[in-house]
């Protein structure tokens, strides 16, 4: 039978997945994330995606593999993971008082079909001060999460409004992978 592995190290992915089974493994992915240069900014998280669960499904081809990545595009740039403070404290700037896109997208192989689709979420900052930006960059929370924000964290602070999944913009759209598993 085949088992469900999960290409991704994102303690948040692997807890919303539990959500649709306990019954998967994970095996992060290692590839480099390189996307073509003329790669619009709406597909960087699809292309990604499929990197990742095809690195992960090479070594695995009779189970299924779910590759994700999530990107926060604000005024048309893709905001991944900031490097540094400097960094993080640009992409909350830029974030301030604005909407912006969450994305993410997944890709699904089993039996050498892959299925990738994407899932989007406006989210609406409030105006933020220079002492809210530090205050949270100071936590530590921004580093390793897209545009430098958790949602489901001290970055809920930040969020006016929000206009579909809120598990999306966690990491992981929970309802629409469901769904796509029961197809396959």
């Amino acid at each position: 039978m085949s088992k469900i592995i999960l290409a991704s190290k994102s303690p948040r992915r692997q807890e919303l997945i539990k959500l649709i089974t306990e019954d998967f493994i994970c095996i992060p992915s290692n590839v480099p994330e390189i996307v073509p240069d003329n790669t619009k900014p709406e597909d960087v998280s699809q292309v990604l995606a499929s990197l990742k669960a095809q690195d992960i499904y090479r070594k695995n081809p009779n189970d299924i593999v779910i590759g994700c990545d999530t990107v926060v595009i604000c005024n048309n740039k893709v905001l991944g993971k900031p490097e540094n403070q400097q960094k993080a404290k640009e992409m909350l700037k830029m974030l301030s008082g604005n909407k912006h896109k969450v994305i993410t997208g997944c890709s699904v192989i089993k039996d050498n079909k892959e299925q990738i689709f994407k899932c989007v979420t406006e989210v609406e900052f409030y105006k933020l001060t220079d002492e809210e930006i530090d205050n949270y960059i100071a936590s530590g929370e921004p580093f390793d999460k897209a545009g430098a924000y958790g949602i489901q964290g001290r970055g809920s602070l930040f969020v006016k409004g929000i206009s579909g999944d809120y598990f999306n913009v966690v990491g992981l759209p929970v309802s629409m992978l469901a769904r796509k598993l029961r197809e396959i």
